[in-house]
């Protein structure tokens, strides 16, 4: 996922509505300016090309602008995926990086060699404010490299209330709870109990990756022995996520066009109530609030349930971060970290509520969310709040194999078993394992 995945869960596996095609074209990126302009210092800032991400940043470089009218931001854009990935490697390695930079959090910033390439901000006066999970992310042994920028999400199960509350049905804690309520929506009638939708295939992953909270929940070093090939997802705890998705299929708790429905179609079988729960991400709300507008107060979410209650964790998707690259130097570096600090405060935050639709809360205290968010929102913050939240395997590993999602279709469809299916993926991670370096593979 992770691709978020292309954040890699965020363009492999996060675009909302399903968009999730790598954009191939080349970036107009530019870290051109001279370093006063007009008697302005002029910076530049590069953003991914996602309809979302520029409207936000357009809104957040006006406003930053008005508030410092002595420096002026130019805005370059670059391609999402892999293509992005190694123009930001390419351009950081050649000295050519714009001024401000937004990139993933997590394991991907490993591989831009932080410690050498990046400015520590660490002692910026907002850095004491930053949520210590997220904090994890961005840092190494030597500094704190990245700035949160726009909200966190989850991995979970998205539900319809009015369902539960007609058939009289509770929050699940436990996975034999979730499916004894499955069962149960089954029994009842018209509503399938459980949607999947498999016309998009990113979509299949979220029972494995959404998961992973509570495998570290039971076992805190898994990523870490994952990343040494010390453990594997054929044995449990991490087993758990391929039984699901061939449990729900083998009980026939499944929408009958599993195989061939669409995320959209997926959101709508949740919002209009012919679907009852649906394993996805809880930034999918921005598709409801637009397609189905009447129906955002009647959808909530709950983590993934684990064998036991008091595993059940929330597995949490960081939110992207802005960096500033070593070659940003003088003035230049001065007005970045002016920027990177606009962003990060109260009229910066309100700038990012005003422009974007949150799938959970800021991992910065000096931002809130909105006094009215949806439900979906509200049950993401508790879940944190009450720290029963843990990062994805993306922001701990840098391990995740090409093919997770065709094998998750396998065996949500019935094609493979659970064990067949987990032993695909630790043989589909190797090669990736071994062009990383990493030792033990």
């Amino acid at each position: 996922m992770p691709a978020r995945p292309s954040r890699r869960l965020t363009t492999r596996l996060l675009a909302i509505g399903g968009a999730v095609a790598l954009i191939g074209s080349t970036a107009a990126c530019s870290s051109g300016g001279s370093a006063d302009t007009g008697g302005k210092t002029q910076i530049t800032f590069q953003t991914d090309n996602a309809p979302t991400t520029a409207t936000t940043t357009k809104a957040l470089v006006a406003a930053f602008e008005k508030a410092n009218p002595d420096i002026t931001v130019k805005v370059d854009t670059r391609p999402q995926g892999t293509d992005g990935d190694n123009l930001v490697k390419t351009q950081l390695s050649t000295g050519e990086m714009s001024d401000v930079f937004g990139y993933n959090s997590g394991s991907l910033l490993q591989a831009l060699n932080p410690d050498n390439t990046l400015v520590d901000l660490s002692g910026e006066s907002w850095a004491k404010d930053v949520d210590e999970q997220y904090k994890t992310t961005v840092s190494t042994d030597k500094g704190m490299y990245g700035a949160p920028f726009l909200t966190s999400f989850a991995g979970a199960i998205l539900y319809n209330k009015k369902v539960y509350d007609k058939l009289g049905l509770t929050v699940p804690t436990t996975w034999d709870e979730f499916i004894s309520n499955s069962e149960k929506i089954k029994d009842a009638g018209d509503v399938a109990p459980v949607i999947q939708t498999y016309g998009d295939t990113w979509t299949s992953q979220l029972l494995v990756l959404g998961d992973f909270a509570n495998i570290t929940a039971q076992q805190s070093d898994w990523a870490d022995q994952y990343t040494k090939h010390k453990e594997s997802y054929t044995e449990e705890p991490a087993l758990a996520g391929f039984e699901h998705l061939a449990e729900i299929k083998d009980k026939g708790l499944l929408n009958k066009d599993f195989a061939s429905a669409t995320q959209a179609a997926g959101l709508k079988m949740l919002a209009d109530g012919t679907g009852a729960q649906y394993p996805m991400l809880t930034n999918a709300i921005a598709t409801i609030q637009q397609d189905n507008p009447d129906a955002v107060d009647d959808i909530g979410a709950f983590a993934i349930p684990a064998a036991n209650a008091a595993d059940t964790t929330l597995t949490q998707w960081q939110p992207n971060s802005l960096y500033i690259p070593k070659t940003a130097t003088g003035d230049k570096l001065a007005a970045a970290k002016k920027f990177v600090a606009f962003a990060n405060s109260s009229e910066g935050c309100k700038v990012q509520n005003d422009t974007s639709t949150p799938g959970g809360p800021y991992a910065i205290s000096s931002c809130t969310l909105p006094d009215s968010v949806p439900p979906i929102v509200s049950d993401v913050a508790k879940y944190v709040s009450d720290k029963k939240a843990g990062s994805a395997l993306e922001f701990l590993s840098p391990i995740k194999g090409p093919n997770l999602e065709k094998i998750c279709v396998q065996v949500g469809s019935g094609i493979s078993s659970a064990s067949t299916g987990a032993k695909q993926y630790d043989q589909d991670v190797v090669q990736q394992a071994q062009q990383l370096g990493l030792q033990g593979w």
